[in-house]
């Protein structure tokens, strides 16, 4: 079966749910991924910290350089993925439906490449 990334997308200027929210969003998204298990779906999930708590590792000419922060400035950021194993891309968008009620955000479906 083909594997899709979901990736749960929020403005880069939002700012974090308060405690009950958040409380409750946890409670949701554990469902959805339950829910997948349960189905056989599930491959793997989890939430993001800040982009600015990234690295960036850039390998150049025999050396690498580490640069603080994220790569991109964007408008919105990647808060979580899951990457689930469903038949067909109509069965993704099902999945993502969920998430994204249970995330409270827009959640992007991308297929992974195949060879």
């Amino acid at each position: 079966m083909p594997r899709y990334l979901m990736s749960v997308c929020y403005p880069a200027d939002s700012t974090a749910p308060g405690e009950q929210e958040l409380e409750a969003i946890t409670r949701d998204v554990t469902a959805v991924h339950e829910q997948l298990e349960a189905e056989g779906a599930w491959i793997f999930g989890g939430g993001l910290h800040h982009p600015s708590t990234a690295t960036v590792v850039t390998a150049r000419d025999g050396s690498a350089v580490t640069t603080d922060g994220p790569f991109l400035e964007t408008k919105e950021m990647i808060g979580g993925l899951s990457i689930i194993d469903v038949p067909d891309l109509d069965a993704a968008l099902a999945w993502a439906e969920r998430m994204s009620r249970a995330t409270t955000c827009p959640i992007e479906v991308r297929p992974f490449v195949h060879p």
